[in-house]
């Protein structure tokens, strides 16, 4: 299977870090790897667990450091994920020929999910998170508490979010207490509180160390302080809704399961599959019940968590709800006729796919799909440039946004070879380039740092634009004429790719 996904990823292994990668991850892992940090110091701590940091280190340790080594350590965790979610549905589904295909159609999809196949190779938490979430979902459903902590102290150690999992199994624990027959050990309620004494440890350390139980003054401030606004809470519930069950063809996944449901309702004798013993068609049919209850109360808890806090409305933070819903979905496409079904998973895939190239009419991370390829590309053209003509003329002043920064300044990101002199805006809105002077700087490196594309709903609907400018802090780029007109500015170079560019200035 790794092997499998390394070969679909083959193109984008050696791409520099992109983002958040060169921003947070890429740096707080090189700390550790470097100096043994679990706490980084040359990037703004911003108090997430250490897990992620730690394996990326020792990775490099054996292999040495490297963006092929750092995705293909990436791509494990992606491998291990698809593997659970096949593991999983063919524990839900048993082992007829049957429901074999139907678990197979659950890992595929999950495979090629745009959002799940971009943040395969990614440095950043969230995929391990899912992995770990994954294991300990399983872990809840065949009463293995002890395994249930084990997976839940690993994702709370690799991304403190992961927390959610103590509430939800605890909501699940006490439904299932409910049911005639249904008394728990008290062994397992300590069981399964018992991730909270790891992320407590973690606060203590971190909070030694920085004075700050988390984050620090300005993360807090965006991504807590800031969010808790009862009108943009609803809000981001809508946009995280729409990003789990509507965007990337999800919505065709959501249609499919929802056919199958109402099939399964109109035809309840028709829409089981094939079973051979009226015992084992009643545990099935148990297990399916307690799986589509924790999967409700594992998606609810993602869904209000992160409409709660989280100043960046980054779909990537979902992912650790990814593979039960994925394996749920096809639990009742799988109800419906058997060529429909098997249609209508082909049908999927094959959109799905092509989500990796096709991007939304509306501003969307770059890390969703494949056009963080691009972004790296266009970036990497750049560098070389610049870096060049720093060789000709030495002490170039350039003036750009980050990552872009980043990017220039160290050589650890696989842009450039040596760190060139940077002057940094905030972004390319109006409001962040306003004191800029045309004497300031020798080159500008502007580029798409959101994705704007013609025919932008934003654009199209002012109210749209509106609630983004007010809740989520969405400024549009100064436009490239405008700025330089004011700046006196002269092109350089420009390269362009799938919509997409970066243009470098002179004054």
């Amino acid at each position: 299977m790794w092997l499998g996904l390394l070969a679909l990823h083959a193109p984008f292994l050696r791409l520099p870090y992109h983002w958040d990668e060169a921003g947070y991850y890429v740096p707080a892992a090189l700390d550790f790897f470097r100096h043994g940090l679990l706490i980084p110091a040359s990037t703004e701590p911003i108090g997430h667990t250490p897990l992620v940091s730690v394996y990326l280190a020792l990775a490099w340790r054996i292999f040495g450091f490297s963006p092929l080594v750092t995705r293909a350590a990436m791509n494990l965790f992606a491998a291990a994920t698809v593997i659970a979610t096949l593991g999983l549905a063919r524990r839900l589904f048993g082992k007829r020929a049957e429901a074999r295909e139907a678990s197979i159609a659950a890992a595929v999809l999950l495979a090629v999910a745009p959002l799940f196949f971009a943040q395969s190779e990614m440095a950043h938490l969230d995929l391990a998170v899912a992995f770990f979430t994954l294991l300990a979902v399983r872990a809840l459903l065949d009463e293995r508490w002890m395994f249930f902590a084990a997976a839940a102290w690993l994702a709370t150690l690799t991304k403190e979010t992961a927390i959610v999992l103590v509430p939800v199994a605890w909501a699940y624990l006490w439904i299932e207490s409910r049911r005639p027959g249904g008394k728990v050990r008290a062994s397992a309620w300590i069981a399964l509180a018992s991730p909270c004494l790891p992320l407590a440890a973690w606060a203590l350390y971190y909070h030694h160390h920085t004075g700050f139980w988390t984050g620090n003054a300005g993360y807090l401030k965006y991504n807590l302080y800031s969010t808790l606004n009862p009108v943009r809470m609803q809000l981001s519930f809508l946009r995280r809704f729409y990003e789990v069950f509507i965007s990337g063809f999800n919505w065709l996944l959501a249609a499919l399961a929802l056919a199958g449901w109402w099939w399964t309702r109109k035809h309840p004798q028709t829409a089981q599959m094939t079973r051979t013993q009226e015992d084992a068609r009643t545990q099935e049919d148990d297990r399916s019940r307690r799986f589509i209850l924790l999967t409700s109360l594992l998606v609810a808890a993602y869904l209000a968590m992160l409409s709660a806090v989280g100043g960046a409305i980054l779909p990537r933070y979902t992912l650790p709800i990814y593979p039960p819903l994925m394996v749920l979905a096809i639990g009742w496409i799988w109800r419906l006729p058997r060529a429909l079904a098997r249609a209508g998973c082909l049908v999927a895939t094959a959109c799905l796919v092509l989500a990796w190239f096709n991007n939304p009419p509306y501003p969307f991370p770059y890390e969703d799909n494949l056009a963080f390829a691009d972004f790296i590309r266009l970036h990497q053209q750049a560098a070389k440039y610049l870096e060049d003509y720093d060789a000709r003329v030495p002490g170039l002043r350039v003036l750009t946004a980050w990552p872009a920064t980043n990017e220039l300044e160290s050589p650890d990101l696989g842009y450039v070879t040596r760190p060139l002199r940077v002057i940094q805006v905030e972004g390319f809105g109006a409001a962040d380039l306003q004191s800029v002077s045309p004497g300031s700087f020798d080159a500008l490196y502007l580029y798409s740092r959101k994705w704007e594309p013609p025919g932008n709903w934003l654009e199209r609907f002012p109210w749209l634009e509106n609630l983004q400018s007010r809740y989520f802090d969405y400024a549009p780029q100064v436009p490239e004429r405008e700025l330089v007109a004011r700046l006196h500015l002269k092109l350089a170079a420009r390269w362009d790719r799938r919509g997409q560019w970066v243009a470098i200035y002179r004054p």
